[in-house]
């Protein structure tokens, strides 16, 4: 976002206006023009994808435009929370709250991420009443009104709605064609007429959804010899296309590229450059920032790169970000040397545009000082069956075993309790230990997650709690449904996959049930959950029900019978784990009566089935004294069928 906002990437020239965000669009252009002097606060709500982003972002660079000497802060609630974290953690409270009381422009997105932040709505609190007491600008963004957002304390809330509340709405069919002609023109993608008339009919409900519509269609028009027709558009963007991925990224490049040079204008250009760093004084600046950080000893590319433009960035706003970025750098750095002091001089806190790795690094220093838990290795691979009925998930994790976070990702398993989905997902977990000792694998169910949670809310620890999972490179999660209604883990759940998902980490989740019929789950969880491989455990085929009879018997002690087991296996099981209480019943009674488990005692036991018991010994039959005594064993002395096993002893089993 800050390099967007920095090279005027969101601007009011490129925000396109409609009825739905008129009065914002409006209200914002104002805050820019004269920041402090009306609408302070300014707080914008909508949908997802609906250009809030974009008006905060278009209000801090024209801010900038037009007071150069204005200081400015864009960022996220997510961002702030974060901050203000490793500022507790380093004992450095006070350095965060002197930061942003000079600033006279604050901007922050999605403040409802501040749900249950108390700390931190504490401090942006004092901050706020500091800010407007000295006529300094606040303009917040969020997915609802100030009124609607939970957990707040309600004299935050007074300050977000003691100034101008606009909305932001979704985009009628003038407003989107307006919007995907404005795209179109931007990245030079032409397409025949009535093509772009035809996807501003489809029920897009928000600008990402239409620009992620034009992205398809420019792939395919780029791997497809004949252009598309407005017929076509539905088609295209409603079916999948059998494109490899590699030629999808190929083409997704050629389009988001903007620095490509030829080799021949390589000489013309350097030429040129020569030229302007005697002559342009912004040149001169980023030319010394250069030297002076390089002898701090940072890497400079990205103020390299700057030097290249054709036109004078925002010198001023590029430089402080740099600033903020390489002090962030030595934040992380100090935290993770405390914790493990070889990372100390990593390359990755020496380069701003490595804050992402920096931050992978801080969170495996972390994530060794609090173990990740770990599977059940009683829960193995091989100890499960395949069948009709769970040969395709089981496909799928030895996919993901063998290639974690690069076919399917996540892998959501779902299927009726007991028919093995902890087993299958303790058995993936173990089997990626076993494949790479050395990688970082968590393996828990959701009920587990949850209580973690709200155990490092009471002791102070979630930033910690955060880094712990931030470091996995295999997660696990069992059990998802009993997430639901639990909005604040699911928002941390919803942070936590999009790390792990953007990074390239395996994510593998367990429901007794597909994710579109989890109840009380957040959309943009279940459409996360969706976006993988979503595949169901059925309950056992009988061919597989009699495997597992056959081995279950052996491991108990007793010979499988053929017509034991093919009796055991023709009932109507309806999962493993009622199959194999079946099995422990039947071995239990055979110890307990000291007699063999065949199928005359199995069907007694389960289907209360009575044989004719002659007056003679039963062939074969010990009794506990090891005795043949046909006199104990007449039909009219021994009761054989009991309803209650434990009637059965004289004296308590124990």
């Amino acid at each position: 976002m800050t390099a967007r906002v920095l090279e005027g990437g969101y601007r009011f020239e490129n925000f396109v206006v409609g009825a739905s965000n008129r009065l914002a669009h409006s209200a914002a252009q104002r805050v820019a023009d004269a920041p402090g002097a009306a609408y302070n606060p300014l707080f914008i709500y909508g949908g997802s994808g609906l250009g809030k982003t974009h008006l905060a972002a278009a209000i801090a660079y024209h801010a900038r435009q037009s007071h150069p000497t204005l200081r400015v802060e864009l960022a996220s609630a997510d961002e702030i929370v974060a901050r203000l974290h490793r500022a507790i953690a380093s004992g450095q409270r006070e350095t965060f709250a002197s930061e942003f009381q000079q600033v006279d422009l604050l901007l922050l997105d999605d403040v409802q991420f501040l749900t249950g932040q108390r700390e931190t709505q504490t401090e942006l609190l004092r901050l706020f009443n500091l800010m407007q007491g000295g006529g300094r600008q606040l303009v917040m963004t969020s997915d609802r009104p100030p009124s609607e957002i939970p957990d707040v304390d309600q004299r935050l809330v007074s300050r977000l709605s003691g100034g101008l509340v606009v909305d932001v709405g979704a985009p009628d069919f003038e407003m989107r064609l307006a919007i995907l002609r404005n795209c179109a023109q931007e990245r030079e993608l032409a397409f025949d007429d009535g093509v772009l008339d035809e996807v501003a009919r489809l029920a897009l409900g928000n600008v990402r959804e239409l620009k992620g519509a034009l992205n398809r269609l420019a792939a395919y028009q780029q791997l497809e010899e004949p252009p598309i027709r407005p017929a076509d558009v539905r088609a295209v963007l409603g079916e999948r296309r059998p494109t490899s991925s590699a030629n999808l990224v190929a083409v997704a490049d050629r389009h988001t590229s903007a620095d490509g040079v030829s080799d021949d204008d390589g000489f013309l250009a350097d030429i040129a450059h020569e030229v302007e760093t005697r002559v342009e004084r912004w040149r001169v600046m980023l030319g010394e920032a250069c030297a002076f950080w390089r002898t701090e000893g940072y890497v400079t590319r990205v103020l390299e790169r700057a030097m290249q433009l054709p036109a004078a960035p925002d010198v001023n706003g590029l430089l402080a970000t740099f600033s903020a970025a390489v002090e962030h750098l030595r934040g992380l750095e100090m935290q993770a040397v405390t914790l493990d002091p070889g990372v100390r001089g990593n390359p990755a806190f020496r380069d701003p545009e490595q804050v992402a790795e920096a931050q992978r690094l801080l969170d495996r220093a972390l994530a060794s000082a609090m173990p990740l838990p770990a599977p059940n290795p009683i829960f193995t691979r091989e100890s499960l069956e395949a069948g009709t009925s769970n040969q395709l998930a089981l496909k799928a994790a030895d996919a993901v075993v063998e290639q974690p976070g690069q076919r399917y990702n996540p892998l959501f398993i779902h299927g009726p309790s007991g028919t093995g989905k902890t087993h299958l997902a303790h058995a993936i977990a173990s089997a990626a230990m076993s494949a790479r000792p050395r990688g970082a694998v968590a393996c828990l169910a959701a009920g587990t997650f949850v209580e973690e949670f709200i155990a490092s809310m009471q002791e102070g620890g979630v930033e910690r709690w955060r880094a712990r999972y931030r470091a996995a490179e295999l997660f696990v999660l069992d059990d998802i449904q009993q997430l639901a209604d639990k909005e604040r883990t699911q928002e941390e759940l919803f942070h936590l996959f999009n790390v792990l998902h953007d990074r390239g980490a395996q994510v593998v989740l367990t429901s007794d049930r597909p994710p579109r019929e989890v109840r009380g789950l957040a959309d943009r969880l279940r459409s996360r959950f969706e976006g993988g491989l979503v595949v169901a455990l059925q309950p056992p085929d009988r061919a597989l029900r009699e495997r597992l009879v056959r081995r279950w018997l052996a491991e108990s002690g007793h010979p499988p019978e053929a017509a034991l087991a093919s009796y055991l296996a023709d009932r109507d099981a309806r999962s493993v784990r009622e199959l194999s209480g079946l099995i422990t019943r039947l071995a239990a009674a055979a110890d307990l009566l000291a007699v063999p488990l065949d199928l005359p005692l199995a069907r007694r036991e389960l289907d209360g089935v009575t044989s004719m018991i002659a007056a003679t010994p039963r062939a074969g039959v010990p009794l506990a004294d090891g005795a043949h005594d046909a006199f104990f064993l007449d039909a009219e002395k021994v009761r054989w069928e009991w309803p209650d096993l434990g009637d059965r002893l004289s004296e308590e089993y124990r």
